[in-house]
């Protein structure tokens, strides 16, 4: 029997919660503790209708894999339909969503809501190393060549055997639908069309199918990132779809285990209340209400613990935190075997990734046999990723015979692709600059954002004095550090 607003009411607290998704109830009861984002969040929409929350962060087949058949209770009843589509329609709206309209045409910062952009653009602690990233470019100059004919670039190379228009591809970053309604599809479509490589997150707001199936062809590849589950069958169970789904490649991510000290992100509910509070009667209470007293807070989150992950460490509450060189890449390499494929007539053994910061890491990485590795620092408080690079371009450039190194870390210039290309890697991950152009802009502005890219990458070859990738050497860039120098004047 369909059921009505007033009994899902009746199912608003820890012991009993029932909330509402696109018309449709559920019973999250029992999943409160598991929930990554913790029980807060549920319970604060406990009884009510939770689609405005739910939708940005969550695949549309979260609650199918999350929640047993039996906590499927039914539809709302029309009369329960059509007052939530009132409430919807005449509901006011926060000065976040409002800000967001009248911004519209305006450029991706102004257009995100402010959970967005504390996602989007938060790092760990003071966000330091987040600059250090930047600044790092600014110690590498070029040494061009002259006198040598530019007229025609071949800017395309091929990352693990695959074709690419550039050397960039889309590095995985999480929920991008809270930029956009459509999220990660755009940045898929826009990929297809210019013809570059898109690495889907483990925490997409789509689901690895659903993105598959953005797809301009079957042939269009994508690559994986894989947050490693704690639980070993559950880590198969995903790597085993995505291997179905035609993923090309698995890019285990090592650097993050948990989730650094994002404090915009932490922040960002607290900033939203914040707002909504301004210009209202103070202590937190409306008009003709009584103040709040000490121990309101207690009775009101009944036990629960403070918000101290943020979106971003919400995301990773069920990483394993045991991983090991030793025993978690001879599992990945067990469980990513795919079975001969007949077309080529041989097995297609999807490559291996880690996420390095270290270069002895990037050592051990190669004596464990893995196919490339992916230096990033994920924003924490590590060594930049370039300075990574360049010093396995000193002490050990035979790594790079070993292995592709791939670079990520606030790329967001064709020059910043280009001296890491010299240093040694083979391709550029890109994750904010995409986020941004498809919050704004939705798949144009991928598309755009690629062209730009390939326009300064000709460009800056040709300033160069290279004509192919494969031209970009050592010998090009050099490495000056300003600071001790202007300390000696």
């Amino acid at each position: 029997m369909p059921l009505s607003l007033e009994e899902v009411a009746q199912h608003n607290s820890i012991r009993s919660c029932w909330v509402i998704i696109k018309n449709r109830v559920y019973d999250v009861t029992e999943f409160l503790p598991e929930h990554p984002g913790g029980a807060k969040i549920i319970l604060k929409y406990a009884g009510r209708d939770a689609t405005t929350a739910y939708e940005p962060i969550h695949p549309p087949d979260a609650l199918d894999k999350n929640l047993p058949p039996e906590k499927h209770l039914g539809e709302l009843n029309i009369a329960g339909t059509a007052a939530l589509q009132k409430e919807r329609e005449t509901r006011k709206k926060t000065k976040d969503e409002i800000r967001v309209e009248q911004a519209q045409a305006d450029v991706a910062m102004k257009v995100m809501s402010h959970k967005a952009m504390a996602y989007y653009s938060s790092a760990a602690d003071d966000e330091t190393t987040h600059r250090e990233n930047a600044r790092a470019f600014s110690r590498f100059f070029f040494h061009p060549r002259i006198l040598r004919p530019i007229s025609k670039v071949d800017v395309s190379t091929t990352i693990l055997g695959i074709k690419s228009s550039i050397p960039v591809f889309v590095s995985g970053a999480a929920l991008a639908k809270l930029g956009h309604p459509l999220g990660e599809v755009n940045i898929t479509k826009g990929a297809g069309r210019t013809g570059i490589i898109q690495m889907v997150s483990s925490n997409a707001s789509l689901s690895p199918s659903q993105i598959a199936e953005g797809r301009l062809s079957p042939s269009q590849p994508l690559f994986f990132q894989l947050y490693k589950h704690g639980d070993n069958s559950i880590a198969q169970k995903r790597v085993r779809e995505v291997e179905q789904l035609g993923y090309r490649a698995i890019f285990l991510t090592v650097d993050a285990p948990v989730s650094g000290n994002r404090e915009r992100d932490i922040r960002a509910p607290y900033d939203l209340e914040e707002q909504e509070r301004e210009g209202e009667p103070t202590d937190g209470q409306t008009a003709g209400e009584m103040p709040r007293q000490p121990d309101d807070v207690e009775k009101e989150i009944e036990g629960q613990q403070p918000n101290l992950y943020g979106t971003a460490g919400a995301l990773l509450q069920n990483m394993d935190l045991d991983m090991t060189f030793k025993e978690t890449i001879p599992w990945l390499r067990s469980v990513t075997k795919l079975p001969i494929a007949l077309k080529v007539s041989r097995y297609i053994i999807p490559t291996v990734r880690l996420m390095l910061s270290a270069i002895q890491d990037a050592v051990l990485a190669a004596e464990a046999g893995v196919d490339a590795i992916l230096l990033s620092n994920h924003g924490g408080d590590s060594l930049p990723p370039l300075e990574v690079l360049y010093k396995i371009r000193q002490q050990r450039p035979d790594l790079f015979n070993k292995l592709e190194s791939m670079f990520t870390g606030f790329t967001s210039r064709a020059s910043h692709v280009l001296k890491a290309l010299c240093l040694g890697a083979k391709a550029v991950g890109m994750g904010r600059p995409f986020l941004y152009a498809q919050s704004a802009y939705g798949e144009a502005g991928v598309v755009q954002a690629v062209r730009i890219l390939q326009r300064e990458i000709i460009l800056g070859m040709r300033l160069l004095g290279v004509t192919s990738v494969d031209q970009l050497v050592p010998e090009l860039v050099e490495r000056v550090d300003w600071q001790p120098l202007l300390a000696r004047l």
